[in-house]
């Protein structure tokens, strides 16, 4: 049985745990509250639950989806040669603002890499809404798929990731390495805006590191 474990209960871990499972996935999440506060959420969803450690091993992929300034608190010797998808988004009124990446000089991704020096890590599921995530994937339609940006300094994990979006119904462009991964952050044009494949390269090709759309333009 195929296992991804989810560091993170929020609305993102949720809605990818609900989608893993139905496309066959034995899906164990995690919490930085424990496992006590998950028992509800596991019913609901049919999940396991298990604190931050045990996540860690019960896969060797595990899904990051906590609020980007907490991602020095991921553990980076337990995390050791495990395939990250990183799912995380920089918002300075929420996490507080990181020179470097208000400078444009590196992406979220390249920081969180930085950090799990010994991971391989993915930029994958930052740039679609939590409501979307289930109610859009078409793991039975080939033909009319949102596509989703991914990007990876390491080109097998970054295969694994691909090939679990295809599992479970989106259509994927490999953006290139981490250093690419800005052109689908936050307020970029291809960030949570549903997108089939044409439309997702022509936004990702508008792209530039200066511009942002309005706040919040993406939910309407």
């Amino acid at each position: 049985m195929k296992k991804i474990s989810i560091i993170g209960a929020g609305f993102i871990g949720q809605a990818c745990a609900k989608l893993f499972i139905e496309s066959g996935y034995q899906v164990m999440l995690s919490n930085s509250r424990g496992k006590n506060t998950l028992y509800s959420v596991a019913s609901a969803i049919g999940c396991q639950i298990g604190n931050q450690q045990e996540a860690i091993e019960f896969s060797d992929i595990i899904v990051t989806a906590i609020p980007f300034a907490n991602y020095k608190q991921l553990p980076t010797d337990l995390l050791s040669n495990k395939i990250i998808i990183d799912t995380m988004n920089y918002y300075p009124d929420r996490d507080g603002h990181f020179e470097l990446l208000d400078n444009h000089q590196i992406t979220t991704s390249e920081l969180v890499a930085q950090h799990l020096n010994q991971s391989k890590v993915v930029k994958a599921f930052n740039a679609i809404l939590a409501k979307d995530i289930v109610k859009d994937a078409k793991p039975n339609d080939k033909v009319n798929r949102r596509a989703l940006p991914v990007a990876g300094n390491d080109m097998p994990s970054k295969q694994i990731v691909c090939q679990l979006l295809d599992q479970i119904g989106y259509d994927y462009i490999d953006v290139g390495n981490l250093s690419e991964s800005w052109r689908f952050e936050r307020a970029k044009p291809a960030y949570c805006i549903s997108l089939n494949r044409e439309q997702l390269k022509e936004a990702l090709a508008k792209a530039t590191k200066e511009d942002e759309l309005p706040h919040n333009s993406w939910k309407s």
